[in-house]
């Protein structure tokens, strides 16, 4: 899920921070500039891992500042294709699920990425999965004994586009919430002692 990554880079050093230590002020300055920032093809930086190699300080006309060449190592999130990843639900609505690892909260689950038979109930707002139902549709499960009657709510949707997400599945054997597990496996059976 988190990979380091190397970059290079030209980092000002402001007049205010000439007093302090120059790796200090260079961390400083990285951090500010990279950290909870998506860099295309690289994915989401946390913050600096190490400073590799600064070049000599030099100044430029006009802005008085410090100017380094230097090259560093960010912690990125980046996870890979399969990776299995411990999250919470955030929130569920008709298009899937969303899921948040504490730091991060744009991870997707779509609708068709959720294991069939399963379906959303309004009412309680998530989606529900019966593996040995003989129901194929969303609207047979829901109509089925096992769930009440449904109202129609409406929701109000947020036009906002996260500037990084990560889409997930949970129809692969073992994925999915832990309760639609315990419910999936066979009873235990209880052995007499004689």
């Amino acid at each position: 899920m988190f990979v380091l990554s190397t970059i290079k880079d030209t980092i000002p050093v402001l007049p205010a921070n000439f007093g302090v230590d120059t790796e200090e002020a260079l961390i400083n300055e990285i951090n500010k500039k990279y950290a909870n920032r998506v860099l295309h093809d690289v994915g989401l930086c946390i913050c600096l891992f190490d400073l590799a190699e600064a070049g000599e300080g030099k100044v430029r006309y006009g802005d008085g500042c410090h100017w380094y060449k230097v090259r560093f190592r960010m912690v990125v999130l980046r996870p890979f294709a399969s990776e299995v990843i411990l999250a919470k639900v955030k929130s569920s609505d008709e298009d899937g699920i969303r899921l948040s690892v504490g730091f991060f909260d744009d991870i997707y689950v779509p609708l068709g990425y959720l294991p069939q038979p399963s379906a959303f109930d309004p009412n309680e707002r998530s989606h529900f999965w019966l593996p040995d139902s003989d129901a194929t549709t969303a609207h047979e499960l829901l109509e089925s004994p096992t769930a009440e009657p449904t109202e129609g709510v409406a929701v109000k949707r947020e036009a906002r586009r996260p500037p990084y997400t990560i889409t997930c599945s949970v129809a692969e054997q073992g994925l999915g919430p832990v309760s639609w597990w315990k419910s999936a496996q066979p009873e235990a059976e209880v052995m007499d002692d004689t």
